[in-house]
């Protein structure tokens, strides 16, 4: 049986490929949440009037990988100390997130949370709060760094 974490780190293609390449992750899909319209397009989005972030959707075998072994993936492939901003990309819909799905999640994101601060001479900015309604993506963001090799600013595992 599978479970789902969802994760905004900034972009979300290269954030896509990180956990793509994680033995026990089934699934990912790139798409938007953490906002208040309904089926935002990434126009609507990218508008800063939706509130939503980009995010990716881990599909993923517990008994193969962990919750926490995730979270330290996410904690790695991004700075969760700078506010609305990834690399060269800025905005709300950048925002480093942690969307759990249950209590467990919650947990383990608040105490990976503290465990990361100590590597990060900044505050930790990330968001973390209760899984909201995933909008996938246009088919054109899936899978994107498969299709074109370009990652935008996620540095390699």
């Amino acid at each position: 049986m599978t479970e789902k974490a969802t994760f905004g780190a900034g972009c979300f293609w290269g954030v896509q490929a990180a956990f793509d390449q994680l033995p026990g992750v089934t699934d990912t899909a790139v798409g938007y949440s953490g906002g208040i319209y309904p089926n935002p397009t990434y126009e609507d989005v990218c508008s800063h009037k939706t509130g939503h972030a980009e995010v990716v959707e881990v599909e993923f075998d517990p008994e193969k990988i962990s919750y926490d072994q995730l979270l330290d993936v996410f904690w790695k492939i991004h700075d969760p100390t700078t506010l609305n901003r990834q690399g060269p990309d800025v905005g709300d819909n950048y925002r480093s997130a942690i969307y759990f799905h249950g209590p467990d999640q919650e947990a383990a994101a608040l105490a990976s949370r503290e465990r990361a601060q100590e590597r990060f001479s900044r505050p930790i900015v990330t968001e973390i709060a209760a899984a909201s309604d995933f909008w996938r993506a246009e088919d054109y963001h899936q899978r994107y760094y498969e299709a074109h090799g370009i990652a935008c600013h996620v540095p390699p595992l």
